[in-house]
């Protein structure tokens, strides 16, 4: 498990680079996400680049000035790589090593030299990428609320079917289909079937919608064949990002029986631009959500103490939604929805743990996505099938819009965001996508 804050976690300290400073800066300087980049309207090859304040630190740059000197040729040359995965793939021990040294660089009054100016860039000038080149991408279902919402749709009288409290539910994504924030979602056309009618049709999904959830990318993974257990899971996982589960709600009602989700979740899934690490998130950490009273304890593959104290994490998720109409009127965004990932039924852990528990391999820069995050209040639900009741109770907007499902030129954005007394504020950033037509 992650260990207790460090002094990378010091509330006092601040950067010299003015913008990570500000109270509301999604990137102080004790959180030091990673990203890739390149510099906007140029065609150059990706690099990783870490957000600080309003600003990216280009690491091929800062190792090229030395500033990095004395860190292991390994970690060095993980740096200036296009792509995170060869720095998951060292495992945690590197990353924290390059985060104690990045902090020691960006904090203000630590007497080490500072970088080269070029190696700032101002995150307006970059083009922010995918930051990993994704292998593998599982999507799971591990918030109760949602699956127990969902369920009282389909099954009034047993919202849960009877594996749900014993296995943490999940299915294998589409790797190829996974884009960054910023990139258009076209509406996918497929097959669905009105209720009355006697045989389906072929065309563009009408109930499009978004799943507000966190993912979590592998570190370090396993061999084939060898389960990783509870306990060491955490070693496996490098850090979070948002994650956007696009969802055409009508084709997924005809095609999900027997096998589940496939071309309705395929055309697009978006996830944010910054890996927060787990080091950035130690001061975070909340014991897993207690089991209500008759519910199964974990089997024992799932269950550790050091899990059970501190497997989750205090995160909070938000959904904001803003329509072409009232971009013309000048209106920004409102928020739907705001829940906690504490609430969720399974750590990231223990959907690690039993992803591997059959012998599956996983590799450097696989996504384990945790399913749509959701509370038991109303202002806590993550998508509109259950904010609108499956478009029986539909929202009402700004401007006097409705919406039941989303509308081409609708723009979904996620936030999420750490924050306890006695620490700064970690963000995870934002996480876009605009509805383009069919």
């Amino acid at each position: 498990m992650i260990g207790p804050p460090d002094r990378t976690h010091d509330p006092a300290a601040r950067s010299w680079v003015a913008s990570a400073n500000r109270e509301d800066t999604d990137f102080p300087v004790q959180n030091l996400p990673f990203g890739s980049f390149r510099p906007r309207g140029s065609t150059e090859a990706p690099r990783i680049g870490v957000a600080i304040g309003d600003e990216v630190l280009d690491l091929s740059r800062t190792v090229s000035s030395g500033a990095l000197g004395g860190l292991g040729p390994a970690v060095l040359a993980a740096a200036v790589a296009p792509s995170l995965n060869q720095l998951m793939a060292l495992g945690r021990a590197a990353s924290l090593e390059l985060r104690r040294r990045l902090f020691d660089l960006l904090r203000e009054g630590r007497g080490v030299a500072r970088p080269p100016a070029e190696c700032l860039i101002a995150r307006e000038q970059v083009e922010l990428l995918l930051p990993v080149e994704i292998g593998d991408y599982t999507d799971f279902y591990a918030s109760i609320h949602h699956a127990s919402k969902v369920g009282s749709m389909l099954r009034p009288e047993n919202p849960l079917l009877p594996n749900y409290k014993y296995v943490p539910i999940g299915y294998h994504g589409r790797a190829s289909s996974v884009v960054v924030s910023g990139t258009p979602v076209r509406r996918p056309c497929g097959q669905q079937k009105d209720a009355a009618a006697p045989a389906p049709f072929f065309g563009p999904s009408q109930a499009l919608d978004y799943e507000c959830e966190v993912a979590a990318y592998v570190a370090e993974g396993n061999p084939l064949g060898s389960p990783v257990p509870l306990a060491e899971a955490e070693r496996h996982l490098f850090g979070l990002c948002l994650l956007n589960d696009w969802s055409a709600r009508d084709i997924q009602g005809w095609e999900y029986q027997p096998l589940g989700p496939f071309l309705s979740k395929s055309f697009a899934t978006t996830v944010s631009p910054w890996v927060v690490t787990l080091e950035a998130l130690a001061p975070f950490r909340v014991p897993g959500a207690p089991r209500p009273p008759g519910d199964p304890a974990p089997l024992p593959y799932l269950s550790a103490e050091a899990d059970r104290v501190a497997g989750g994490i205090g995160l909070t998720v938000e959904v904001w939604l803003g329509t072409e109409q009232m971009r013309r009127a000048g209106v920004g965004p409102v928020r739907l929805s705001s829940a906690s990932f504490t609430q969720m039924y399974w750590t990231p852990a223990q959907l690690l743990a039993h992803h591997t528990s059959n012998g599956c391999n996983l590799r450097p820069g696989d996504l384990l996505a945790s399913g749509t995050v959701s509370g038991p209040a109303r202002e806590n639900r993550g998508c509109l099938l259950e904010l609108t009741w499956r478009g029986s109770e539909p929202l009402s907007l700004p401007g006097g819009e409705q919406r039941r499902f989303l509308q081409d030129g609708d723009e979904v954005v996620l936030r999420g965001y750490c924050r306890r007394p006695g620490f700064a504020r970690i963000g995870l950033g934002e996480c876009r996508g605009v509805v383009a037509a069919a």
